[in-house]
């Protein structure tokens, strides 16, 4: 059998179980990369048989409805590789505009600094501080998470990818406190579902819970970080969240009750949701 017909099986086994086909044909993309096989020239080409194995094998994980990326052990993030397993969420792509939407904003306010601290709050995979940090040398970066299996899975990107970046286990703001720390840019991407709203299997089944919901109204640690912020940010700096799309109004208001001379913006993502908010402190 050629490569089409086993994407053919793959898609119709997916569809039979439920989950998204096109993971199928996505599946065989990346197995075909790692080994240098260009897919769309060799679509009638006879498959190989290690990447058979190995797409059968997965096929069948995915049957039960792990995610594409747990499969695989990475997910693509502003265009690196970030090794993924059950103890990180696995990086979004609306994540990757809260990374341009940072970029941004240092160039405006610190482009002519040699360097700005930097804390990436509840890093999960370390998606969002090394990429900072990659993107952008100036930024040193300290990435926190209270999971240290998660530390870990960021720690192995961090040297994969050859970033700079420090880590520290510990609550929220609470391991930059004891260490006396102090940032010019504190981004963060909390866990923001409410703990009552329903959620596709898959992710409730792998994805780490301490990473998706943030108590009764989805705005605990938001609440959390805004309380302790002026205990680590120096007085020009900035914040820099992801948001749930329908959480606009509560956290504007609540960000407004915290910071009453801060600049408060809510930022659409390329979907058109609200999905980013800013906080602009001493410019």
């Amino acid at each position: 059998m050629n490569y089409r017909e086993y994407i053919k099986e793959g898609k119709e086994r997916l569809y039979k179980a439920g989950q998204g086909e096109q993971a199928a044909q996505l599946l065989m993309v990346e197995l075909c990369r790692h080994k240098g096989i260009n897919l769309y020239l060799d679509m009638e080409e006879p498959i190989d048989e290690s990447i058979r194995v190995d797409y059968l094998e997965a096929i069948h994980e995915m049957e039960k409805g792990k995610p594409l990326s747990y499969v695989l052990g990475y997910e693509s993030f502003y265009g690196y590789d970030f090794m993924v397993n059950e103890d990180v969420l696995i990086p979004r792509p609306e994540t990757e505009e809260l990374v341009g939407l940072v970029l941004s904003l240092y160039d405006e306010h610190f482009a002519d600094r040699d360097h700005v601290d930097v804390f990436d709050v509840a890093t999960g995979s370390g998606a969002i501080g090394i990429t900072l940090n990659l993107e952008e040398r100036k930024m040193d970066v300290i990435a926190s998470d209270i999971s240290s299996k998660a530390i870990d899975v960021a720690y192995q990107n961090n040297e994969k990818l050859d970033g700079h970046v420090q880590f520290i286990v510990g609550d929220m703001l609470e391991p930059f406190i004891d260490r006396n720390l102090h940032c010019d840019i504190c981004v963060c991407n909390p866990p923001y579902i409410p703990s009552h709203e329903p959620m596709e299997h898959s992710v409730v089944d792998y994805e780490p819970h301490v990473a998706l919901f943030g108590g009764e109204d989805g705005l605990k640690f938001y609440r959390e970080l805004f309380e302790k912020a002026d205990q680590v940010l120096r007085p020009q700096s900035f914040l820099a969240f992801e948001i749930g799309y329908d959480q606009r109004e509560a956290l504007s208001a609540l960000a407004k009750s915290y910071f009453p001379d801060a600049k408060i913006q809510v930022h659409k993502d390329m979907s058109g949701k609200d999905r980013m908010l800013t906080i602009e402190r001493g410019f």
